[in-house]
């Protein structure tokens, strides 16, 4: 699997399809692999439709460094997937993205919005439920290991389970941070997820929607979901009016039920989007 250095930060990723074609970037949420079932085969979806597709492990994610710095985590992704772009020289590309990879997308777009040439965008993390819940589990815990067992601690911690497994540097990474620097990183990483009564995103600026004037498509969120709301959407849709605001190709009730049986197949829907993302980035 190719790697790329990015301002220090080694980032996994894989190019799918004919090099010559406009190339969509898929980023799932969570910290989530790039195959984790569902992508992949939507990848495979778009390359046959005549795209080229990028995929990539975010920092923290997947066979990618780990990386404890920034203003926040999704910020770092951002700039990295920037940063990606910019050394692979792809031209312009489509941004695809799910849960928290929206999020990045969002932040990325803003930073370098003449690289990305339409914004497509599904379940965006957001309520004030949904927000306290990414805090807690991304960072609230990870600060009380390193309060109560130090860098060790944080190593040994499931949540970097899979990120030691595919990328074995990941583990001196994690050691060789200071554990107090490590625990303010987490608690300037949870205020990031504040609810603001002004910006549905956390990290998006009330000035950063309008400098998306790319065509963005977004997917209505369904009722029940509480991790990614309806009104998350529909206000990302208000605060960007040129967007198109679209039903998905799934019940209300998608979410809690790919989420609640903890089985991998959370983005196992997803590869029904490839006839929308195509008919949209055409």
């Amino acid at each position: 699997m190719p790697r790329m250095d990015i301002d220090g930060i080694e980032i996994a990723y894989e190019l799918l399809g004919d090099p010559n074609a406009h190339t969509v970037v898929l980023t799932p949420g969570g910290r989530f692999p790039m195959d984790m079932p569902g992508l992949p085969e939507l990848a495979q979806a778009l390359v046959a439709g005549g795209k080229r597709v990028l995929m990539w492990d975010r920092p923290n994610c997947g066979a990618s460094d780990v990386y404890f710095g920034g203003a926040n985590e999704s910020a770092v992704q951002g700039a990295a997937l920037m940063g990606l772009l910019r050394k692979l020289e792809l031209g312009k590309v489509a941004l695809a993205a799910g849960s928290g990879g929206s999020r990045v997308s969002l932040l990325a777009a803003t930073q370098a919005p003449e690289l990305v040439s339409h914004l497509v965008l599904w379940w965006i993390s957001g309520g004030p439920i949904g927000l306290m819940q990414l805090a807690a589990y991304y960072c609230c815990d990870l600060g009380t290991r390193a309060s109560r067992g130090g860098m060790q601690a944080v190593a040994d911690s499931p949540a970097w389970e899979e990120q030691l497994k595919r990328n074995p540097r990941n583990r001196e990474i994690i050691l060789s941070q200071d554990p107090d620097a490590f625990i303010e990183t987490m608690q300037r990483w949870a205020l990031a997820y504040a609810p603001s009564p002004t910006s549905p995103v956390p990290g998006m600026a009330d000035d950063d929607y309008a400098k998306l004037t790319m065509p963005v498509m977004i997917f209505r969120s369904g009722k029940s979901d509480l991790s990614h709301t309806r009104r998350t959407s529909e206000w990302v849709h208000e605060l960007i009016p040129h967007s198109k605001l679209v039903e998905p190709p799934w019940g209300d009730n998608e979410w809690n039920e790919r989420s609640a049986p903890q089985d991998g197949r959370l983005f196992a829907g997803w590869p029904a989007l490839a006839p929308y993302i195509l008919d949209f980035t055409a």
